[in-house]
């Protein structure tokens, strides 16, 4: 008889479980990102239903793993919600395909919901307690969402306790909607006068960090894993490039310094 219980509790565990939900060692559920190399230096993804946090300047590679997070979901077939304030759709799914990824695809299958909105109304959104991205996360079920990037939200607030506070509202609703998210923050590391991250980075659960710098006769993209709440992530910083299918990151850490 004690078998038979233990079967039946196992068996509501894996029907109540979202499809890429995995556990850590230590119990916690993750997403995994789906690039391989990557989600070993965080314990095997994302915690479940965090706000995570990639910064970097242009051309280092955010909006490509943004995407790939994404896909990766949707390949197990977890709807997703891509929301941006600047990128034109016909653009993006250009930019996308070229890397393999059809877009198109999965947004006939229903999986895949791309929605070109603005900071003010994500600000409106805030003051009104819900909106267009409450309502599509609601009703079709998201269970990973992009926002890229949150930099022009940011800039509607004047001073850095507004911006934080606003941050604060932002991913606390993100958190009610039982969704693990990835949000751009278009800066430069190496900006020692930058306001904008210090105001969010308290907020967030997770801080990625992309270098894109010039070693000898070109640019070499590299990342590193600023703070991750819950996680013995690794604390080296690794190189990476951008392939065909997407981000592959570099098993061999690197030595040189970025601050």
């Amino acid at each position: 008889m004690k078998k038979v219980k233990k079967r039946t509790r196992m068996l509501v565990r894996k029907k109540v479980l979202p499809k890429v939900v995995g556990k850590s060692a230590s119990g916690v559920d993750r997403v995994p990102v789906g690039i391989g190399e990557f989600d070993s230096l965080i314990g095997g993804g994302f915690v479940k239903d965090s706000t995570n946090l990639l910064v970097g300047g242009s051309g280092s590679g955010k909006t490509i793993f943004a995407t790939q997070f994404l896909i990766s979901a949707m390949q197990k077939g977890e709807k997703c919600l891509y929301v941006t304030f600047e990128e034109k759709k016909a653009q993006f799914y250009e930019n996308m395909l070229s890397l393999g990824w059809d877009l198109k695809v999965y947004e006939e299958k229903g999986l895949f919901t791309f929605l070109e909105y603005t900071p003010i109304k994500v600000k409106t959104m805030l003051e009104e307690g819900g909106g267009t991205i409450e309502s599509i996360i609601l009703n079709k079920k998201i269970r990973r969402i992009v926002i890229d990037s949150i930099t022009s939200f940011a800039l509607l607030f004047e001073d850095e306790l507004s911006q934080r506070a606003a941050a604060l509202s932002l991913f606390g609703m993100i958190r009610d909607w039982d969704c693990t998210s990835l949000l751009t923050l278009e800066e430069e590391p190496f900006d020692k006068n930058k306001k904008t991250s210090r105001a969010i980075e308290f907020e967030v659960d997770s801080i990625l960090v992309f270098y894109f710098v010039r070693d000898e006769k070109e640019r070499q993209r590299y990342l590193e894993v600023l703070k991750m709440r819950g996680t013995n992530h690794s604390r080296e910083v690794f190189p990476f490039s951008v392939v065909k299918n997407g981000i592959v990151v570099g098993k061999k850490s690197v030595s040189r310094a970025f601050e």
